[in-house]
């Protein structure tokens, strides 16, 4: 039986450690990166006696997403208790929501890779079964010591949310572009920082096949210690494939949990899978159902930004940019702000100039120079030495033809270590284009005298060969002239010599 009569079906579990300052259920620090066991407290660390708070901004993260993922608010939902043994979890329970998540029902959409080469973008919607708040449990640590495991309780009680989708992904870039979109979404509301490495974005996913044309779903691995959206892709790759195999030589797939090894690029088998009733779940008896007014929700709905869809579809129509650029600039909510705030700045200092191709200019200088520095410096775009003020001044002084674009490449070079005015640094450096017919015209007529083999080349017809001159006069010329109007002007010169 060939791979391509099996289908996968896929659903991801992606846990986002929420930004807030405070704990979930403790006013404990939620920072990430102390040492071992400071960021611990008697509520986190379950000792008897301690009461659980709920933190309110918990809530209104939570709701923010829901709002951005479609997905129906909650007037009602309760916390519960999700009962298991394992060393890092002191209380022996985790705070969880289980019978009535506080977010259901929504979906996200994700740009499917063009496969037929027409450029025409597919979406692909992925539903959404639930969102919830759970707090965080500790972490192991193996490597210190072969004889032993350490235990850092420092992310207990650390605030999450759960998204959990439905089974709607088919393959293992699908579930890649899933991730993605998860991580621009947390991201552009504030609410997750993203950083998978850190482990503030986790990833467990379903795995099961079947036959093509079936609709009884298969039975399903769970693998974990994705740490990398390449990761998530080779992990479901791999299990894909492995169940398909097993399938194909008659074999059962097991239902259990597996663990990513990234290094030998497969999965492995961790524990037998549990069901909720494992768990043992109950409402927790120390927390007060959260309730959710249309007032609030309403209230939180009003703070939302622009959405990544709208705003790229606005760059699109508003300001005429290709899809492609409106795409880029809106991978992260920082570059699209750094962008509009440029062209911004650059249409104030040419209110009469075309938004267009104002638009353009800057995206340009965005999607290329921009996003170069960041990445080869690996910098956020918030501290970006260069701000939009002043790369709308380089760009305006692109577009007046003020300098040629060696010269802005140089300007904005030189502007990530100084702090001077564009128009400063082009002064200094002698990089403003000569447009002053009277200076050049001089050199043009001595290029001309001295290169009279090539001057007859051109009367010849080699009309072509006015580049050499026009390199010559840039050579000879102290400053930088504007090469149209050097071109110009030795065209000029030369029919004078042809009449």
């Amino acid at each position: 039986m060939a791979y391509r009569d099996y289908e996968a079906v896929i659903g991801l579990e992606v846990h986002c450690q929420l930004l807030t300052e405070a704990k979930a259920f403790s006013p404990d620090s939620a920072a990430f990166g102390a040492a071992p066991n400071h960021h611990i407290d008697p509520i986190s660390l379950g000792h008897p006696g301690t009461l659980p708070v709920l933190n309110e901004q918990v809530v209104e993260y939570t709701i923010r997403i829901g709002l951005a993922t479609h997905c129906d608010i909650a007037a009602r939902s309760d916390l519960a208790r999700k009962h298991y043994f394992y060393p890092d979890l002191p209380k022996g329970y985790q705070i969880s929501q289980y019978e009535t998540p506080i977010c259901a029902d929504g979906y996200v959409e994700i740009v499917m890779d063009d496969a037929s080469g027409d450029g025409a973008p597919t979406i692909k919607r992925i539903g959404l079964t639930r969102i919830h708040i759970e707090e965080d449990a500790g972490k192991s640590v193996h490597d210190q010591d072969p004889t032993a495991t350490l235990l850092d309780f420092n992310r207990c009680g650390v605030p999450l949310i759960e998204i959990v989708s439905e089974p709607d992904l088919r393959s293992a870039r699908e579930a890649y572009l899933y991730m993605q979109k998860i991580r621009q979404i947390v991201r552009w509301l504030g609410i997750c920082d993203g950083n998978m490495e850190q482990g503030s974005l986790r990833c467990d996913a379903n795995v099961s096949v079947r036959k093509r044309g079936q609709t009884a779903l298969g039975t399903k691995a769970e693998v974990k210690n994705m740490n990398s959206f390449r990761n998530v892709e080779r992990a479901v790759q791999y299990e894909i494939d492995r169940q398909i195999a097993l399938v194909e030589r008659g074999e059962d797939v097991v239902q259990e949990t597996r663990l990513w090894d990234a290094d030998q690029g497969e999965t492995r088998p961790m524990r037998s899978k549990e069901e909720a009733h494992d768990y043992r779940y109950f409402p927790d008896p120390d927390l007060v159902p959260i309730v959710v007014t249309d007032e609030t929700r309403e209230a939180i709905r009003a703070t939302l930004p622009e959405l990544p869809e709208a705003r790229q579809e606005r760059f699109v129509d508003a300001l005429g940019l290709p899809p492609y650029d409106a795409g880029v600039l809106t991978e992260e909510r920082g570059i699209a702000d750094y962008f509009e705030h440029s062209l911004n700045a650059l249409h104030a200092k040419q209110p009469s100039g075309d938004l267009q191709t104002h638009a353009k200019a800057v995206s340009n200088f965005v999607m290329g120079d921009v996003r170069r520095v960041l990445n080869e410096q690996a910098l956020a775009i918030e501290t970006f030495p260069i701000d939009p003020e002043r790369l709308a001044g380089l760009i305006q002084l692109r577009l007046e033809d003020q300098i040629n674009s060696s010269a802005a490449q140089q300007i904005f070079d030189a502007m990530l270590t100084d702090e001077r005015a564009p128009n400063a640094i082009a002064e200094a450096e002698n990089l403003l284009q000569v447009s002053d017919t009277g200076a050049l015209l001089p050199v043009v007529a001595q290029v001309l005298a001295d290169s009279e083999k090539q001057v007859q080349m051109y009367l010849s017809g080699k009309e072509s060969i006015v580049g050499y001159f026009i390199g010559q006069v840039m050579r000879r010329f102290d400053g930088s002239p504007d090469p149209k109007l050097v071109r110009q002007l030795l065209q000029e010169e030369l029919e004078k010599l042809r009449a």
